[in-house]
C-alpha cells in the first residue's frame, strides 16, 4: 500500500481505544449498524474511554479466536474506525455494541495502556476511479448478488433491493463481502485491500463460487425430492447421499464393491485379530466420501491386509537327499551350510511343526553367500524373497509407517510376504553387517523382534497394527564381518563362518559353474572354446586376489568376449584354444605377483599372516637402525593396537637383549624404524606381534629368517604367545603365495581341523607357546645361550644397518 492512500482525517482522531473481536472482521460500511456481543473487561473499558473522548473507536479482529486476553502481536494490524451508536447492558454481563463503520485505517503502533487497548491509527483513503471497466464490475457484482439472493434461502428477497439502492463500488463491495459465507482470513484479506477495484474482483469470485454451490445444492434437493418417501428417513438420507455422490463423480464404491470386499475379507482367513480390524475398516468405507483423503488410507490397508498370505504356504521338499543333491549341483564346497540345511529338514521330517532356523552367513565377498539362499528355497521348494539391508537407517523400513502419514506403507518384511504368496518363503537379509543407524530410529533394534524364534510369532508391523506371524519364514542373514553386528541381534542368529576359496575350489567352481554360465551368456558352444588348466590357473594366480570369485567370473567374462569377437569375425578356426598368450591379450599384463617370492633374506625381514574381509594375506615387516638416542618409528598407517603390540615387541627384545647377545649400546645409541609396506591399507589387530619381535631380532642379531615360514600371534610382555582368529583364511593365503611352514600359537591348534586335508599334509604347522620357540624356529636363536659375535657391516662408515623387502 502507498503513502498516498494513509491521509490525515481531522474527524478522526489519531490516536483510538480499540476492542478486538473474535470470528468476524468489520467493514465500513455508511448507515449499516452492525451489532456486536461485549462483555470482556477490556472491552468495556475500551468503549467507556471512546464515549469520554470523540465517540470512535477501532475495531480489529484478533488472529485467534480462542485468545481471551489478546496482545498485540495477536491481532491483525487493519481494522475499521466505527462510531458508537449505543450500548445496551444487560444483567448477565453479555451486552450489546451498536456501531456504524467509518472508514479503514491500519495500526502505526499499539500504545501501552493498562486498562483497555489503545492505537494510533492511520486512516485510508480509498481510490474510487470513475472509468468503465469499474461501472462494469460493479453491474456484474450485482447480477451475481442478485442470483445468489434468489437461491439461497436464507436470505430475504428484500436484500435485492438494497443492493441495486447502492451506486457507490467500495460501500457495495464491503456490505457483500460482509455477508459473504467464507472464513475470517479471507474476509480480513478483502478489509485489507484498500483499492475498490481488485477487491471487487476477489468478491465477484466468492459470490461466483457460492452461487455454483447454491446451483448445485439445489439441484441435489430436486433430485433427492423426486424420490423421496416421506414415511422412511432412512430412504431419504441414503437417496440423498447418493444424489451427492452422483454430482461429485464420486460413485467409485458401491454396495457391489464393498459386498465384495466383505468377502473376500471373510475367506482370507486371518486371525481373529486382523479380522476384526478389517471388519472395523470396511464399516468406516461405507460410510465414507470416496473422494475423501482419509477413504483412500483405509481402502489401502484392507487391500494390504487382503495381500498378505495369512493361510497360503507352500509345501516343503521332504526328500533330505534330494535337497543335498541339489545344494551341490549349485554349489561347490560350503559343507557347513549345507549341512545344516539338511539338518533342518530331517527334524522337520520328524517332528513336522519346527520353528525355521535363524543362520547368519559371516564370510568374505564373492563366496557366494547370497546365491546360497536361493538355492535353499529351491532345495526346499519355498519362495525366495531378498532383502537388502546394507545402508538403512530408517526403523520404518522394517517396522513399517504408521497410518497417519502421508504415503505409508508397511515394512519390508510385510511388502516381502505379499511378494512370495506364502507365509513359509526363505527371506535372505543381504549385508546385515551395513546397518545403520540415525534420527529415524535404529533398524537393527527393530530386527531383534523379527530374528528372534521366540517373539517372531506375533511380529507387529507399524501399518498393519495387527500380529503377524513370521515363525514360519527361514531367515538367512549375510554379512561379511561379524564385529558391525550389534551384540544382541548377534547373539539371535546361529553363525556360520564361510571361508575364502584356494586354487582348487576356484578352479573347480570355475569348470563347473562359472564357464558355463558364461558360455551362455557370450552365445559360444561349450564344444567351441576349450580352457586348459594351466590357462585357469594364470588367470587365478595371475590376474585375481579375492576370497571369492567375482573377480575371477569377470576376468573370464573377458576372456572369452575377446573369443566371441575373434569368432563374429571369423578371424579364428573352432574350437579355439583358451591358451596363456590369449589371456594376456585379452586381459593385458600380469596383474598380481606372489608376495613370497620376493626376496626376505635379508636381516630385519620377516614374513606374517594378515586377516581381511576378502580373505587372508601375507604380511611384510621390514626395519631398520641407525644412530639416535633409542626411538623407534612406525609407519604403514598403523592402528593403535598395532602400535601398542610394536612397542611390547621392542620392550621384550631390550627386556632380554642380554639372553639373545644384544649390544646393550644398541638401544641408547640407535633410532629403529618399523614399516609395513602398502601404507595406504589402514592395518590393525594384535596378531602381527611375533612377527614384529621377529624382525626386530632379526636386525639386532643381524640374522636373516629362515625363508618358506610365515607366522601368527599375540605377544605379551612375559614372552607368551597367544591365540588369535582367522586361521584358515590366513593358512590359505600362506598356501597361495608358496609357503610351506607356519608357526601358530598353540591354542589355536583346534583351528587345524578346518584346514583342508591336502594343506595339512603338505605344509609345516609350529605351534608355540612362548616367543623364544618363534625366535629359535624363525632365527635358528638359542635364547639364553652365548653365541658367536658376528661383526656387523657399517654402511657407508657410520654402522648403519637397512633391511629392505
Amino acid at each position: 500500500m502507498s503513502d498516498s492512500a494513509i491521509q490525515l482525517r481531522p474527524d478522526i482522531p489519531e490516536q483510538l481505544p480499540a476492542i478486538a473481536v473474535k470470528n468476524a472482521v468489520v467493514f465500513p460500511i455508511p448507515n449499516l449498524p452492525v451489532p456486536l456481543a461485549v462483555g470482556r473487561g477490556k472491552t468495556m473499558k475500551a468503549i467507556e474511554s471512546a464515549a469520554d473522548e470523540a465517540g470512535m473507536v477501532f475495531v480489529v479482529t484478533q488472529r485467534d479466536p480462542d485468545e481471551e486476553d489478546p496482545e498485540p502481536e495477536d491481532l491483525y494490524t487493519f481494522g475499521a474506525v466505527c462510531r458508537i451508536l449505543r450500548l445496551t447492558r444487560s444483567i448477565d454481563q453479555s451486552h450489546e455494541l451498536l456501531i456504524e463503520g467509518v472508514c479503514r485505517a491500519r495500526v502505526s503502533r499499539f500504545l501501552a495502556d493498562d486498562d483497555h487497548l489503545r492505537v494510533e491509527v492511520a486512516p485510508i483513503l480509498e481510490d474510487r476511479p470513475a472509468d468503465p471497466e469499474l461501472s462494469a464490475l460493479v453491474l456484474n457484482l450485482k447480477e451475481l448478488a442478485s442470483k445468489v439472493i434468489q437461491l439461497s434461502p436464507r436470505i430475504p428477497d428484500e436484500a435485492l433491493s438494497v443492493i441495486e439502492g447502492i451506486d457507490d463500488a467500495g460501500h457495495l463491495t464491503d456490505l457483500v463481502a460482509s455477508q459473504l459465507r467464507i472464513d475470517v482470513a479471507q474476509k480480513q484479506r478483502l478489509l485489507e485491500t484498500w483499492d475498490v477495484k481488485p477487491r471487487l474482483q476477489r468478491v465477484i469470485e466468492h459470490l461466483a463460487h457460492e452461487a455454483a454451490i447454491l446451483e448445485i445444492s439445489g439441484k441435489i434437493r430436486s433430485d433427492v425430492r423426486d424420490s423421496l418417501d416421506k414415511h422412511q428417513r432412512e430412504v431419504y438420507l441414503r437417496e440423498q447421499l447418493k444424489a451427492i455422490r452422483r454430482e461429485l463423480g464420486d460413485d467409485d464404491l458401491d454396495d457391489d464393491d464393498l459386498d465384495d470386499l466383505t468377502l473376500r475379507v471373510e475367506e482370507a482367513g486371518m486371525p481373529e485379530a486382523a479380522l476384526k480390524a478389517a471388519r472395523k475398516e470396511l464399516r468406516r468405507l461405507g460410510r465414507m466420501n470416496p473422494q475423501s483423503a482419509e477413504f483412500t488410507v483405509a481402502r489401502s490397508y484392507v487391500d494390504w491386509l487382503l495381500d498378505i498370505p495369512w493361510s497360503e504356504r507352500t509345501e516343503d521338499n521332504l526328500d533330505v537327499r534330494n535337497a543335498a543333491a541339489l545344494l551341490d549341483e549349485e554349489h561347490y564346497g560350503l559343507q557347513k551350510v549345507k549341512r545344516r540345511i539338511t539338518e533342518y529338514l530331517a527334524v522337520r521330517k520328524l517332528k513336522g511343526d519346527m520353528k525355521g532356523p535363524i543362520l547368519c552367513l559371516v564370510g568374505p565377498p564373492g563366496v557366494g553367500k547370497t546365491s546360497l539362499g536361493r538355492s535353499v528355497a529351491r532345495a526346499l521348494g519355498r519362495e525366495f524373497v531378498r532383502i537388502s539391508l546394507g545402508g538403512v537407517r530408517d526403523e520404518a523400513e522394517i517396522r513399517g509407517h504408521r497410518r497417519t502419514y502421508v504415503g505409508a506403507l508397511p515394512g519390508r518384511f510385510v511388502q516381502g510376504l505379499k511378494k512370495a504368496g506364502s507365509r513359509n518363503p526363505v527371506f535372505v537379509l543381504d549385508e546385515i553387517d551395513k546397518l545403520g543407524n540415525d534420527f529415524r530410529g535404529d533398524p537393527s533394534s527393530a530386527l531383534l523382534e523379527v530374528l528372534d524364534p521366540e517373539q517372531n510369532n506375533s511380529f507387529s508391523d507399524h501399518y498393519l497394527e495387527v500380529p503377524l506371524d513370521l515363525s514360519e519364514v527361514l531367515f538367512i542373514t549375510t554379512a561379511n564381518r561379524l564385529d558391525t553386528i550389534p551384540p544382541p541381534l548377534r547373539d539371535r542368529m546361529e553363525v556360520i563362518e564361510i571361508p575364502g576359496y584356494i586354487d582348487e575350489e576356484k578352479l573347480a567352481i570355475a569348470r563347473q559353474h562359472l564357464l558355463p554360465r558364461q558360455l551362455e551368456a557370450h552365445g559360444l558352444e561349450p564344444a567351441a572354446v576349450t580352457f586348459d588348466e594351466p590357462a585357469l590357473m594364470r588367470v587365478v594366480n595371475e590376474y585375481t586376489r579375492e576370497a571369492g570369485v567375482r573377480t575371477l567370473n569377470r576376468q573370464l567374462a573377458a576372456v572369452l568376449r575377446s573369443v566371441a569377437r575373434d569368432v563374429a569375425t571369423g578371424d579364428v578356426d573352432l574350437p579355439v584354444a583358451v591358451d596363456p598368450d590369449r589371456i594376456r591379450a585379452a586381459l593385458g599384463p600380469q596383474k598380481y605377483f606372489p608376495e613370497a617370492k620376493e626376496d626376505v633374506g635379508m636381516p630385519g625381514v620377516a614374513v606374517g599372516l594378515a586377516w581381511t574381509p576378502v580373505g587372508g594375506e601375507i604380511l611384510f615387516i621390514e626395519t631398520t637402525a641407525m644412530h639416535g638416542s633409542g626411538r623407534l618409528t612406525l609407519t604403514g598407517q598403523l592402528g593403535e593396537v598395532m602400535k601398542e603390540s610394536a612397542h611390547a615387541a621392542m620392550s621384550y627384545i631390550h627386556a632380554r637383549a642380554e639372553a639373545l647377545d644384544i649390544d646393550e649400546e644398541m638401544f641408547s645409541k640407535r633410532n629403529f624404524h618399523l614399516h609395513l609396506p602398502s601404507g595406504a591399507i589402514p592395518k590393525d589387530g594384535p596378531s602381527a606381534g611375533v612377527t614384529i619381535v621377529t624382525a626386530l631380532a632379526s636386525l639386532l642379531t643381524d640374522t636373516p629368517m629362515k625363508d618358506g615360514l610365515a607366522m601368527t600371534g599375540e605377544i605379551t610382555l612375559r614372552g607368551v604367545v597367544l591365540p588369535v582368529g582367522g586361521i584358515k583364511e590366513k593358512v590359505l593365503a600362506a598356501s597361495r603365495a608358496g609357503i610351506d611352514a607356519i608357526i601358530l600359537p598353540k591354542r589355536n591348534a583346534g583351528d587345524l581341523e578346518e584346514i583342508p586335508k591336502h594343506l595339512r599334509e603338505h605344509m609345516t604347522f609350529h605351534l608355540v607357546e612362548r616367543i623364544d620357540e618363534v625366535l629359535k624356529l624363525a632365527l635358528g636363536l638359542e635364547v639364553g645361550r652365548k653365541r658367536k659375535k658376528k661383526r656387523r657391516p657399517r654402511a657407508g662408515g657410520k654402522g648403519e644397518t637397512t633391511a629392505m623387502a
